[in-house]
């Protein structure tokens, strides 16, 4: 998946289920989540956020064994526990070898079996432990990093088989940026004291699992300083967030010739074919620099500390799966230390969340048959062509935009493909082996047929119609190569309103809002607004036109760089752009699609709130989380989401009908002044 073109939701996995599929008739007495979810004693002139969520964090504090709590931690909950009822009745189900049940309780079986993992150590890994210690040269160096990469470890670079961004009917070879285990290159450079202590932390990490691996006091010292020095030299050559946002800056198409001679020391026609291209007639390489400084380092580095460091990934790519030992030091560091996070989940929430995650594809097909609620896939349909419909009116009114990049900008929009509910098709995971011997192995199976999932697409037709999410995936993505979007079946459903189809207010604030109407914007973002119709890189803008679109972006940015998330810790407004103009967009066209509804159009109240209080609450309740300051820090660094508080501030204070509504006055923490606010769609 293209980490700078899909853009999602949010980030991490999260999901949601129904409690049943029938839907129950709305009951008045039943206690309302936009109220009781408020924080009254706060204003929401002064932190919407607060307002709407406040009473919520109150009597829902952060659990020890989460980075943070609200509404998609509380899916989250009801996900785990219907996926741990299908785990558990696939294991008991007997069921033959190679169906789909077997699969899936058979895994989930080998990841509950904490005696055997922990009988079995290290032992999982002693194969490919085995292919790194016999390296001997250069040729078997970058060898073993090829097959490396193939079982789902991801050392000195990133690889992936996905759409040309220019030519979208075909499928290219990317090449990006990768190696680290801190994954931001600024956990390496910046000089803030809480970033010099996870760096101080980082080293006594590797050298614990270097212990653990079985190296002594003096051997685990200096391999850990061997590994930072190694990998603050890839963090070096490496971009910036920001600047990965850049899809023409990162699109450098070139020959394997040419690539050959960016990165001396490295042959990657010979390479290639070990990954599984036998024949690539060009690649796409992110950041030529990076390959550069990449084959440098080849050579600058000695076999043996390549070793050290290739040892380090293999481990850290797999200590989930193994000893309880190496499983909980990685939780100490990823997680205590970076997250913020004092204890683990229960075994079986990680396992069940494992299981999803690498069997989705089939636990995917029970959800559909036993938990997807009634008419979801039309409800969700409905909303989106509303969203749409407005999205046109609005740019046929824009004032900015000239009427040959109106005329484009619609076709763009008519163009867009919402793939909805669940894909007609499932991928066909016949070929993966599952046992109850090894959870490790297992999950190394899973990787395998991942990648040659991947790779086997090179040099076939572009499948439009697949998806990269499942039907049980409470998130969604915007796809610029398909010009498509993708909102899975459960996004139809909020937690509060089980059993029963929620009121208008509530889906446009929450479905039509912050999600169909954010992932459209995302066509028509910084990034998405490069990419025309067909889904090419392709400039589709008059030359004025894209200068008063950039100021307008500009705005934005301007806007989130004064947000304070933590003391003198600033959103990244230039990171975060693409979102946060999608995050406005999608309440403004929320709000458009819902003012046609009938619950707004005779202004029904519910629970006593007016159609316009609901809508507005609702899309504050998309987005109720609450952080702990540690993973706070750590999605500033790495994630190009601004933090929830600023998801809904952010793009409220632009917006009158807000103010009136709520009664927000000039002069206002959530109003921002005229010559200040941000209108762009």
């Amino acid at each position: 998946m293209k980490f700078n073109t899909i853009t999602l939701l949010f980030s991490g996995v999260i999901m949601l289920t129904a409690s049943c599929k029938k839907e129950k008739d709305f009951d008045p007495n039943t206690p309302d989540a936009l109220i009781t979810n408020r924080d009254t004693l706060v204003s929401p002139s002064d932190d919407f956020f607060m307002y709407a969520n406040g009473g919520w964090f109150k009597q829902n504090p952060i659990p020890d064994s989460e980075r943070s709590n609200g509404i998609f931690r509380t899916i989250q909950d009801t996900i785990n526990n219907q996926v741990k009822q299908i785990c558990e009745k696939s294991a008991a189900a007997n069921a033959d070898k190679g169906s789909n049940k077997q699969k899936i309780g058979d895994f989930y079986s080998s990841g509950m079996d904490t005696l055997t993992i922990n009988k079995a150590g290290i032992t999982p890994l002693k194969t490919e432990l085995a292919k790194i210690d016999a390296i001997t040269d250069v040729p078997s160096l970058l060898s073993t990093i090829a097959h490396l990469h193939t079982i789902g470890a991801s050392p000195a670079f990133s690889f992936y088989v996905s759409q040309d961004d220019k030519i979208s009917t075909k499928y290219a070879v990317f090449f990006s940026q990768g190696g680290l285990g801190l994954g931001n290159r600024d956990y390496y450079f910046n000089t803030d004291k809480e970033t010099v202590t996870i760096r101080n932390e980082y080293v006594k990490h590797l050298e614990s699992m270097s212990k653990l691996m079985g190296n002594t006091d003096f051997v685990a010292k200096n391999s850990a300083a061997t590994i930072m020095k190694l990998e603050t030299d890839l963090a070096k050559a490496s971009r910036k967030l920001e600047a990965l946002r850049d899809p023409i800056k990162n699109y450098n198409k070139m020959t394997i010739g040419d690539l050959n001679k960016i990165t001396t020391n490295i042959s990657w026609d010979k390479i290639l074919p070990l990954m599984g291209i036998a024949k690539a007639d060009s690649v796409i390489v992110g950041q030529p620099e990076f390959y550069k400084a990449l084959g440098n380092m080849i050579k600058n580095y000695s076999i043996a500390d390549w070793k050290t460091y290739l040892k380090w990934d293999l481990e850290n790519s797999f200590a989930t799966y193994l000893g309880s030992d190496i499983e909980k030091q990685n939780f100490k560091f990823y997680s205590t230390v970076l997250s913020g996070v004092a204890k683990q989940k229960p075994r079986w929430k990680r396992v069940v969340e494992q299981t999803d995650g690498s069997l989705g594809e089939l636990i995917g097909q029970v959800y559909v048959d036993e938990y997807l609620p009634k008419g979801s896939k039309e409800k969700l349909l409905e909303i989106g062509n509303n969203i749409r419909d407005v999205y046109a009116e609005h740019i046929k009114k824009l004032d900015w935009m000239s009427e040959p990049t109106k005329q484009k900008a619609l076709s763009k929009l008519a163009k867009i493909v919402m793939k909805v509910g669940y894909p007609d098709k499932w991928k066909d995971m016949s070929s993966v082996s599952i046992n109850k011997n090894s959870y490790c192995a297992n999950v190394i199976e899973v990787n395998k047929w991942s990648y040659n999932y991947m790779i086997s697409k090179y040099g076939k037709p572009v499948d439009r119609k697949e998806w990269n999410m499942q039907p049980q995936t409470y998130n969604a993505y915007y796809n610029p190569s398909n010009n498509e979007i993708c909102v899975p079946a459960c996004n139809i459903l909020v937690p509060g309103f089980e059993g029963r189809m929620p009121d208008d207010a509530i889906l446009y604030g929450i479905i039509g809002g912050s999600t169909f109407g954010h992932e459209i914007t995302h066509g028509f973002d910084d990034q998405g607004s490069q990419y025309d119709e067909n889904g090419n890189l392709n400039n589709w803008w008059t030359t004025e036109d894209l200068k008063k679109f950039q100021a307008k972006t500009k705005l934005i940015v301007a806007q989130f760089n004064k947000y304070e998330a933590l003391p003198t810790k600033f959103v990244n407004g230039d990171a975060t752009q693409g979102e946060n103009i999608a995050d406005l967009g999608g309440v403004v066209m929320g709000y458009e699609a819902f003012k046609k509804t009938n619950q707004y159009k005779t202004n029904q109240k519910i629970a006593k709130l007016s159609p316009d209080q609901r809508y507005f609450l609702a899309y504050g309740y998309a987005w109720m989380v609450n952080i702990k300051n540690e993973a706070l820090a750590q999605q500033m660094m790495t994630d190009v989401h601004a933090p929830a508080k600023f998801r809904i501030n952010g793009p409220l204070s632009n917006i009158p009908e807000f103010y009136k509504t709520f009664n927000i006055k000039e002069g206002s923490k959530m109003r921002l002044p005229e010559n200040e606010r941000v209108v762009i769609w």
